[in-house]
């Protein structure tokens, strides 16, 4: 999983991409305007990795991870006179979702763009932005299918895939013109693939995270309406997040205590995340390794072996399946299997958060 941080200059962007990943690329008071990316993978919080690497103690335990790209660049302007710088695109395009870092704390130290705090004028001016480049991708994709149907040129199959794909960007087109994001239309899998070669930002699921600096905010909706499909708001005290996330375990705690914070900014960040890709855990465990991987909400057993490894799902017999909770509680495989806590499944079972997984398959 691949999240895109992004926000404009003098959001506190790269003081939450250093909270999120225990980073510390400089923050400053001014923004470069430049092009910049830093990248950072980070481990996925699930105490239950750790309990489960207790119970089996593995040579090796991995954890799911999720990547972090802060992205600079972007500011009022980039969406117009012919679209987004294409470098600057293709590094938010690469993302599953988009963290956007709206600026909602006062500093005389660092100037806003914009003169004034103002977060719903911010998210609306980004937002602006990202519509245009879509827009202009759209209408241009548009023009090139016109133009290859005009010719009268090409197989059957390639005429009507083409015919699709029209009829799909011409549904974009006016929810673009009336400055609405793609990801508020109703968009179904099939329609998702015809785009995937597209570089369409909006269509993206984002996470709108409002940077409280130092002030502790509990409901993000208080600080700016923003109603739309897909999307999740979240409020982070981003300062303090970004020096809790340079300290020790028991530091932290303390410190998590003192400021009345029930847990840190990566675990809550990337919980949503999750929620709002639609994404959940399983676990595969044994002597050489416990590991948590990610898979999607309504996946199948077939799916998850797949995730494994590609062998796994081609020659999927059955997948031998336990809840965590039900492992818990049998504290040992052994036990799990005297009790008949383990079940055979085939490769429609849909696939449970934190499903403990062993798949049985053939390759001849």
């Amino acid at each position: 999983m691949q999240i895109g941080i992004i926000g404009l200059p003098n959001s506190g962007k790269t003081t939450i991409f250093n909270a999120l990943t225990r980073g510390q690329i400089e923050t400053a008071a001014f923004s470069s305007g430049k092009l910049e990316v830093h990248t950072a993978m980070v481990d996925v919080p699930d105490a239950r990795v750790d309990i489960l690497s207790n119970m089996f103690n593995p040579r090796k335990t991995i954890r799911a991870q999720v990547q972090y790209n802060d992205i600079a660049g972007l500011a009022r302007g980039i969406g117009e006179k012919g679209g987004m710088d294409g470098t600057l695109l293709n590094h938010i395009v690469q993302s599953d979702a988009l963290l956007h870092v709206v600026r909602a704390f006062d500093d005389a130290n660092v100037p806003h763009i914009e003169e004034t705090i103002d977060p719903a004028r911010d998210l609306a001016i980004l937002d602006t932005e990202l519509i245009l480049s879509d827009l202009v991708i759209v209408e241009r994709r548009l023009d090139r299918i016109d133009a290859q149907l005009t010719k009268r040129g090409g197989t059957p199959a390639e005429r009507d895939a083409l015919t699709k794909e029209q009829a799909l960007l011409a549904r974009f087109k006016p929810q673009l013109e009336d400055g609405k994001p793609l990801r508020d239309l109703e968009i179904s899998d099939d329609e998702l693939k015809i785009t995937r070669n597209l570089a369409l930002v909006t269509i993206k699921p984002q996470l709108v995270l409002f940077n409280t600096g130092d002030r502790a905010v509990s409901d993000p909706g208080a600080i700016a309406k923003y109603d739309h499909r897909k999307t999740m708001l979240a409020a982070l005290q981003g300062k303090i997040e970004m020096e809790l996330a340079q300290m020790s375990p028991d530091d932290a705690a303390e410190f998590l205590k003192e400021y009345g914070i029930s847990e840190p900014g990566l675990s809550r960040v990337i919980r949503l995340s999750y929620q709002l890709l639609g994404l959940q855990a399983f676990f595969t465990v044994g002597e050489d390794e416990v590991r948590a991987w990610t898979i999607r909400v309504g996946a199948h057993a077939v799916d998850a072996a797949g995730t494994i490894h590609t062998d796994l799902a081609r020659g999927f017999i059955r997948a031998e399946v336990i809840a965590y909770a039900e492992m818990i509680a049998r504290g040992t495989m052994a036990e799990a299997r005297k009790h008949g806590s383990l079940r055979l499944e085939g490769k429609e079972y849909v696939v449970q958060d934190g499903d403990i997984l062993s798949i049985r398959f053939n390759v001849s």
